[in-house]
């Protein structure tokens, strides 16, 4: 089965929802406009409850007909800190802040979703949708469960999607397994000894330790880790200094560290501090580490990640496929999979600018697809009346 009719019948003006929430773009735990948009565009629609505040801003709202489950369909609200180059009619009116990840368009699918299932009712059961903010480094998701989301509404299964740049506009992916990696952020105050640049002898040199410290970090992926999982340990910041003849007191570090595998994050967490301290000790300086625990990975269970794609063939065809590759890139969709069973879905946006960049623009032709993916995961779900 293909694009749903009745979508498609109300695409334009999915079109203006969207741009009109890329031209107000809010950052995490800002979304104020955006929530009282989606909350007011829900209550047009005859969604049965509307749930604001959740999480900070978060918006819930209910579709209930009948007593049998429940299922969640999940879109993100926030933008990020970058200022837009895009000169569209639609380009971002707020200086400093742009939906450089397509989360206008996520939220908008979902919407589309929503005004069609509130119509049709045609499931026994009832359809959690949840429009998250503060994905972007900031946890929403993990701050909805902890303001109860899945005591009040609790979902037996839950679902989501991204679009993705570099994959052919409207293929939906979904596969298995990890799909996203967990990102762990560190940052080191290497504590050592200044003394003039002429002088080497008088000084404990943090920038030579600290460059030992970012080689032997390495070691935790090429001679500690197993090497059939994945791994990768980025250093990223370097800074120490203000003067060319002068060896500073102190470096700091900062990085990141990406893995799918909970065994891999424990050794990680374990041996990441020994290494740091060991090598500065050598050198006689001392270490300040900060570690940070960031999102975990993003696993799709099985079950769920077969009946999404099944899903997708319904609405996509030949463009569905299990052919999504884990990324090593990290998203908060993975808290709610630890929750609840579910999968989380690529919706390919086809020749576009990279997430993140100032020329991005979320692709429209996509709104009726992943509103209709999200619909009939809803309907086949919870069961055709």
């Amino acid at each position: 089965m293909p694009i749903i009719n009745r979508i498609s019948e109300f695409h334009k003006q999915m079109i203006e929802w969207r741009q009109d929430i890329h031209s107000h773009p809010e950052l995490a735990y800002q979304e104020k406009r955006t929530a009282k948009k989606v909350a007011k565009l829900l209550k047009e629609f005859g969604v049965d409850e509307i749930h604001e505040g959740i999480g900070g801003t978060g918006v819930v709202g209910v579709i209930r007909n009948g007593k049998g489950p429940m299922v969640g369909l999940r879109a993100d609200m926030d933008a990020l800190p970058i200022t837009e180059a895009n000169k569209c009619d639609h380009a971002s009116t707020h200086e400093g802040v742009m939906h450089a990840c397509g989360h206008d368009g996520h939220t908008t699918m979902l919407l589309g979703a929503a005004r069609y299932l509130a119509e049709t009712r045609n499931f026994n059961g009832q359809v959690i949708l949840i429009f998250q903010p503060a994905e972007e480094g900031f946890a929403g998701a993990k701050a909805m469960i902890e303001d109860g989301l899945f005591e009040k509404f609790p979902v037996d299964s839950i679902y989501g999607m991204h679009n993705m740049p570099g994959v052919a506009e409207g293929n939906l992916d979904v596969g298995p397994g990890p799909r996203m990696a967990a990102a762990d952020n560190f940052e080191i105050k290497i504590n050592g000894k200044g003394a003039h640049g002429a002088m080497p002898n008088e000084s404990v040199d943090p920038i030579v330790c600290g460059s030992a410290v970012i080689q032997a970090l390495q070691s935790l992926v090429s001679r500690n880790s197993d090497p059939k999982k994945t791994l990768v340990v980025s250093v990223t910041q370097f800074n120490s200094g203000h003067a060319n003849n002068v060896i500073p007191d102190f470096a700091s570090l900062a990085g990141t560290i990406r893995y799918f595998d909970k065994t891999t994050g424990d050794f990680v967490r374990k041996k990441f501090p020994k290494i740091v301290k060991d090598i500065c000790e050598a050198f006689g300086a001392k270490a300040d580490i900060d570690y940070k625990i960031g999102y975990p990975p993003t696993i799709n269970d099985t079950n769920a990640a077969k009946f999404a794609l099944e899903t997708a063939k319904e609405i996509a065809g030949n463009k569905a496929s299990d052919s999504q590759e884990p990324m090593m890139g990290s998203e908060d969709f993975s808290y709610f999979l630890q929750e609840k069973p579910g999968a989380y879905a690529w919706i390919g946006n086809g020749n576009s600018a990279s997430l993140h960049n100032p020329s991005y623009d979320f692709n429209d032709e996509l709104l009726p697809i992943g509103a209709s993916f999200l619909s009939r995961i809803a309907e086949k779900t919870l069961g055709k009346n």
